[in-house]
């Protein structure tokens, strides 16, 4: 899901987001162009998480979205292991993140086969479609893994994720605060 606090303008020079097109760590891995022809407009493209470059670009979009509960590197690493994590780019630059947690990963709800699939676009880049790409992605990925119930879960104080949540067909299952945090998470079920 999203969160607004601002981060670096994506344009400027010494932006740590962009990336080279042809970088091997970063290569598209779908059937895109590698970048955009000049004059033609930037592709959006999903780049499954692997390699130190990817996950550092995944746990920025993380991390500047839920300040709350910033991931080191190694917690990057182990969600990783256990979750399917992809990052996204509009052209060569960064603009969100997605976070597929396999029903494998829950407990069954109903006793059907749950995964909580989110969302993240940088404050920059909301509004054009990426949130709603990288969900459909993300819905995509649960439903090849098996899932039957599709979660999610927000920040509450992210208005514009849960906005984006109830949009798409979700709704509220549960509010609760983690120890030691101040700000509560919804928990969210499509209807």
């Amino acid at each position: 899901m999203t969160h607004p606090p601002t981060d670096p303008p994506a344009d400027s020079p010494a932006d740590p987001h962009r990336r080279p097109a042809a970088a091997p760590e970063t290569g598209p891995r779908a059937a895109t162009p590698a970048g955009p022809r000049a004059g033609a407009p930037a592709v959006l493209r999903f780049e499954p998480v692997g390699g130190e470059a990817l996950l550092r670009d995944w746990r920025h979009v993380h991390n500047v979205i839920i300040p709350t509960d910033p991931l080191s590197p190694d917690e990057v690493r182990e969600r990783a292991g256990r979750n399917r994590l992809v990052v996204a780019y509009l052209g060569d630059v960064l603009v969100g993140c997605s976070t597929v947690r396999p029903p494998a990963a829950h407990p069954p709800a109903g006793g059907r086969a749950a995964a909580t699939v989110i969302a993240r676009v940088l404050a920059a880049h909301r509004g054009q479609g990426i949130g709603g790409a990288l969900y459909e992605h993300g819905l995509a990925t649960a439903r090849g893994l098996g899932a039957e119930v599709i979660e999610t879960v927000v920040l509450a104080s992210n208005p514009d994720g849960l906005r984006f949540a109830l949009a798409h067909g979700f709704v509220e299952v549960e509010t609760y605060l983690l120890p030691g945090d101040t700000v509560p998470y919804v928990d969210l079920r499509l209807a």
